[in-house]
């Protein structure tokens, strides 16, 4: 019997992180049988998080969905039968043809995030086919849209500093980011410089992996770390710590930030934040006096209330010492901005009828359920690559809507998820290995190729071609419903940037990755002069965007305030309180006085992987961290099986009872499986918005712990 030969493809990791590694796809006989880290990549370097080692596992999970189901009991009850796919595509044209001609294509819904990153596959894969429809547009804020809008008010789209020139630096600060666990692979950058004699700060308001690993941890309460920047934004300009020819050439505003920073003191901060004054003042030197600062920033900082203006106080930091004048000095929140995509060509916003609503995945409970009065409700929704009932804030709410018999679901998924045994129709999605794209990156400067080399089992294929048969069932007979991925690839990137130069589709076939040209790691100071591309060319301490400073700023400003219900954009940074906690609300604070943090799973990519067993086993059950003096005044021990709770819900998890974390403080991480535990932690995150950029406000909520 001859030998079944084994090939190798190049692959790339599809999952919602910033690290997006390459990786070797080995394949037997048309199956997934192995997958390494492709050692040859300058960033990833051949490593691979305990989510991905063992990725071909995944392909071949007995759980996996392989036909197209249709539901026969109540919703929610897993009672589905197998059928075709042409009795599928067939079914859901003529429902949404009937919802149409009842409600209109505003009643139909999109509904998708990250569980894929690729460009052809991924978060906008749909996009196109609901825009042809005339669907409500689902603005998809989880992550990012904060700090994104903050970075834009202050740098413009700039890459900003590149993630591989870390090691370069001489102070490296990362905040709100457990840097082990969600971004692995630029850690080892920061680990090179540490052992090059770096000193590393992380700031965080508990003891992370990555916070155990640092020279210095700073826990400021949840939801101040504004008030702790601007107090080190005090500091520098009363020590005369700043770099006045850089402030004088490079910014704008800065008079108007001094006078606003005279009564953000290191001892005001103290009182918000519980870190000491001294300490405030140390880290600002510290900072200052480096010659060579670095800052990495998380999403997670954007998630309260102030967000968006914590992180405008956080990126002044930099251009107030030039830092950025130096290899390695700067800082960098997501490189994306000069990474080449076409997500005109890849959405074809210009089919969005004028005046289709706008809906936001994050109150998708609150719109479902009706508490959010929509003029046309909701009577279909399309999920794919995402898992509501888990991921979305409110998500008790989600459920409830879910449960509508009017409300006519369809999930494509890989799994029977959460969210997916609540459709009507479910449809088999293929896996990363099993179909061709290019992934986006937000954490670094490549591109990244992924082979279509394995087999999709049984009747599961791309959501590109669902999207394509969905297509041809509605009777759009568009080009774009009839390109191939490859012909996708063609079309989703500008090949003709100046950054692709010697860069094309078949370079990227051949080696896999390609480092975009943005001018090498070791030499790159992408500001040092200045060079921000703002309206003024500086780095706006004080926005233009936000004050009329330019021909966009008025409909800039108005929008802002439209979608923050009216509230005024501040054109300068500053500390804004979060909606829930004992300082800034404490009649809610004596109902529910613990600050409930909900930080990504160290097993699990959101709520990916959290039904493998393998993987549960290495993550540990769901579990609550609670300080030792909290849990002994309610009588909690170690294992305890704990209720978290407030007006939006409660679930439970087992007590850890650690100093990792506060008084007031408790941790509880992301992902687990509402099926698989009693309820998840997004029971009881608030689905209000935090004040920029409709960003979500997960770590803004308070709870009280009780033994269950």
């Amino acid at each position: 019997m001859a030998a079944v030969l084994k090939t190798k493809h190049h692959g790339g990791c599809p999952h919602d992180c910033p690290d997006t590694c390459s990786m070797v796809f080995e394949v037997e006989d048309g199956k997934l049988v192995g997958v390494r880290g492709n050692r040859e990549h300058p960033m990833t370097r051949g490593g691979l998080c305990v989510k991905l080692k063992d990725y071909e596992k995944r392909h071949d999970h007995p759980d996996r969905l392989l036909y197209p189901l249709r539901r026969t009991g109540p919703k929610g009850s897993k009672q589905f039968e197998q059928i075709s796919w042409r009795d599928a595509l067939d079914e859901i044209a003529a429902r949404w043809k009937s919802i149409i001609a009842e409600h209109g294509a505003q009643a139909i819904a999109p509904y998708s995030y990250l569980g894929h990153q690729g460009l052809v596959h991924g978060l906008n894969g749909g996009d196109a086919f609901f825009n042809r429809m005339g669907a409500s547009v689902m603005e998809r804020t989880f992550c990012g849209e904060g700090s994104a809008t903050a970075w834009l008010l202050t740098y413009g789209p700039s890459g900003g500093l590149d993630p591989e020139s870390f090691r370069h630096a001489n102070l490296i600060v990362i905040w709100a980011c457990n840097s082990v666990s969600t971004n692995l692979h630029h850690w080892h950058i920061v680990k090179e410089a540490q052992k090059a004699g770096a000193k590393v700060i992380v700031i965080d308001a508990y003891a992370s992996r990555t916070a155990k690993e640092a020279d210095w941890h700073l826990a400021p309460r949840p939801g101040t770390d504004g008030a702790l920047a601007m107090a080190m934004i005090h500091t520098l300009i009363d020590e005369d710590l700043i770099d006045n020819d850089y402030v004088e050439n490079h910014t704008e505003g800065f008079a108007e930030l001094a006078e606003r920073a005279k009564t953000r003191t290191p001892e005001w901060a103290a009182e918000i934040t519980g870190i000491a004054a001294r300490d405030i003042r140390q880290l600002a030197r510290e900072y200052a006096t480096s010659g060579t600062a670095a800052i990495r920033i998380g999403v997670a900082l954007e998630r309260h209330h102030g967000g968006g203006q914590t992180i405008r106080a956080v990126c002044a930091l930099p251009a107030l010492t030039g830092a950025w004048r130096h290899v390695g000095g700067g800082i960098l929140a997501m490189p994306v901005w000069q990474h080449p995509y076409r997500f005109d060509a890849i959405c074809r916003s210009d089919w969005i009828p004028v005046g289709t609503r706008v809906l936001n995945n994050l109150q998708l409970g609150r719109d479902l359920t009706g508490e959010n009065e929509l003029s046309i409700p909701i009577k279909s929704l399309m999920v794919w690559n995402t898992n509501p009932v888990t991921q979305a804030p409110e998500c008790d709410k989600v459920v409830d809507g879910l449960m509508r018999d009017d409300l006519f679901t369809v999930v494509a998924d890989h799994f029977l998820t959460d969210t997916a045994v609540y459709a009507d129709i479910v449809l088999p999605a293929a896996m990363g290995a099993e179909m061709e794209d290019i992934i986006l990156a937000w954490g670094h400067n490549f591109l990244t190729y992924n082979e279509a080399c394995a087999d999709a089992p049984g009747e599961a294929v791309s959501n590109r071609e669902i999207f394509r048969r969905l297509a041809a069932a509605m009777g759009y007979d568009e080009p774009e419903f009839k390109w191939s991925d490859s012909e996708c690839l063609e079309h989703f990137i500008d090949w003709d940037a100046p950054v692709c130069d010697g860069i094309d589709l078949d370079y990227l076939r051949t080696h896999g990755y390609a480092r975009l040209n943005v001018g090498s790691a070791d030499e790159r100071a992408p500001h040092r002069e200045g060079n921000f591309p703002t309206p003024s060319g500086k780095c706006e301490l004080k926005a233009s965007l936000a004050t009329g400073g330019n021909f966009v700023a008025a409909p800039f400003r108005q929008m802002y305030e439209d979608m923050q219900g009216g509230e005024p954009l501040d054109d300068l940074p500053d500390y804004v309180a979060p909606r829930e906690s004992a300082q800034s609300n404490p009649a809610l604070a004596a109902r529910f006085p613990l600050s409930l943090v909900s930080p990504k799973s160290h097993g699990f990519l959101n709520s990916c992987y959290a039904n493998a067993s393998d993987k549960i086993k290495g993550q540990g059950e769901q579990f609550v961290l609670i300080h030792p003096d909290d849990a002994a005044a309610r009588n909690i021990e170690a294992g305890s099986t704990v209720r978290v709770s407030n007006d939006r819900g409660s679930f439970e998890g087992a007590a850890r009872l650690t100093k990792d974390v506060n008084c007031g403080v408790v941790v509880a991480t992301l992902g687990y499986w509402r099926q698989l535990n009693r309820g998840t932690v997004n029971i009881v995150s608030s689905a209000e918005f935090a004040n920029m950029g409709h960003a979500p406000s997960f770590s803004d909520n308070l709870v009280e712990v009780a033994l269950a």
